[in-house]
């Protein structure tokens, strides 16, 4: 919308300054074509002031015009006298020797003729011509003509227009900065609505403000009720979610009984077989709960938590199961560091890479935390056998799982994908320095507290 607004708004500019540059130039124009026709008139009235005529018929002049063009050959400015039968009777001496070629129109005693004919060298001149009849007994019509050549009015017209440039550049400049600030001033609601959206998306507000000028009010009310009527459909699809779990948590649990009695009635085998397949679906069941949640974005504006404590918590647990107990680990990280993740999606995401970590090392697994103002980097490594490098864009795939042989639905990390994701983040893998796999994963650090 600004690009538009720029360029129609440069288009107008342009347009109207070239029709207001032309307009001048044209009324410059006719003003100096008004003075060069008042002074060549002016010329006319003196030069039949000055005629006189001799008692033979002879004519003359009482004296010479005196603007010195007239004198300077080709100069420019030239006088004309015509007789009935003698073209060039009396000429400037500026002519030399060419002379005018008034065309043959009928001339009323007292009126002014203009012309634009072709002077000496063929240049166009601007020619005024009047008639005049001296009362005497000899005397004869005369023509009388005045011509001043045309380039000084294009030389005027010329200097008129380079003069006007530097004005019109500087209108150019405050027509611009106009524009600016009506483009900045127009748009500032727009724009304030912009920043609201942003804010709802990076998960800092959950709807817009009330506070936006009155010609938004409408689109803010409108996207409201849509943040709104969304997080109503989101509500009900946890809900439903959430009972779909419990019904099949319900039927898992019997079935896990059912395992167990099996067992005792002397059925070890079928019993595992169900126990293994109960536990599977269980697990998957927990997992898509996992998902639903941190896809459903709830309530980021207010997300955050300590990753320390989070990371000893988890610990604490994976180090009393029989894959944790075996291993050595070794934790780096920055004293009451904060993420801007849901405590629950924090604990699901670390959870996952140290338990997918404990599942291929051999004896220990590596946990280095590092942050900047704006980003906490966690990096889990373990010194398993590692994956091969051609596999590891494919890491995060759901229901990837590389070696059949290892329990597990092939989710965690897949999981760790979705929550990175939600939240602005990146995760990535890489071969670790001690021969296993190296998890990276980038996430949003919780703003400081107002205090």
């Amino acid at each position: 919308m600004r690009l538009r607004l720029w360029l129609g708004a440069i288009v107008s500019i342009s347009i109207a300054l070239t029709v207001a540059a032309f307009g001048l130039i044209t009324l410059f124009e006719h003003h100096v074509e008004r003075r060069i026709d008042a002074e060549l008139r002016l010329q006319l009235n003196q030069l039949a002031a000055a005629l006189v005529v001799a008692s033979d018929g002879s004519v003359s002049l009482s004296s010479e015009p005196a603007d010195p063009r007239f004198s300077q050959p080709l100069s420019g400015l030239y006088w004309q006298i015509d007789s009935a039968t003698t073209p060039g009777l009396l000429r400037s001496r500026s002519l030399w020797d060419t002379q005018l070629q008034l065309p043959a129109d009928p001339l009323a005693p007292g009126g002014v003729h203009a012309h634009l004919l072709a002077g000496p060298g063929q240049q166009p001149v601007l020619v005024r011509e009047r008639q005049v009849r001296l009362h005497t007994a000899t005397a004869q019509p005369l023509r009388l003509a005045v011509a001043l050549h045309r380039a000084e009015l294009t030389a005027a017209r010329a200097d008129f227009a380079a003069d006007m440039q530097p004005y019109l550049a500087l209108i150019v400049i405050v027509l611009l900065l106009a524009t600016l600030a009506q483009i900045h001033t127009g748009l500032a609601p727009l724009e304030a609505v912009r920043r609201g959206v942003g804010a709802i998306r990076s998960g800092q507000a959950p709807r817009l403000a009330d506070h936006y000028p009155l010609e938004v009010m409408p689109l803010v009310s409108e996207v409201n009720a849509l943040l709104a009527a969304r997080a109503e459909a989101i509500e009900r699809a946890r809900v439903w979610t959430a009972d779909l779990a419990h019904g099949l948590k319900t039927p898992l649990t019997a079935l896990a009984a059912d395992a167990q009695r099996l067992r005792e009635q002397g059925h070890p085998a079928l019993a595992d077989d169900l126990e293994q397949l109960a536990t599977a679906m269980r697990r998957r069941v927990d997992r898509e709960l996992i998902r639903a949640r941190v896809r459903s974005g709830t309530a980021r504006h207010e997300a955050r938590v300590e990753v320390g404590s989070a990371i000893a918590r988890l610990l604490r647990v994976l180090q009393r199961t029989p894959e944790g107990e075996r291993l050595a680990w070794q934790v780096e990280m920055p004293l009451e560091v904060q993420v801007a993740l849901m405590p629950d999606d924090l604990l699901d995401l670390l959870g996952n890479l140290l338990e997918n970590a404990a599942k291929w090392a051999r004896s220990s697994v590596t946990v280095t935390v590092t942050t900047d103002a704006e980003w906490l980097d966690i990096a889990v490594s373990d010194d398993g056998a590692g994956v091969a490098a051609a596999q590891l864009p494919r890491l995060g795939e759901r229901g990837l799982r590389l070696d059949q042989h290892k329990e597990g639905s092939g989710l965690g990390l897949a999981i760790v994908r979705d929550i990175v994701d939600a939240y602005g983040g990146a995760v990535t893998f890489e071969a670790a320095d001690a021969g296993g796999l190296l998890a990276r994963v980038r996430l949003p650090v919780a703003p400081r507290e107002m205090e």
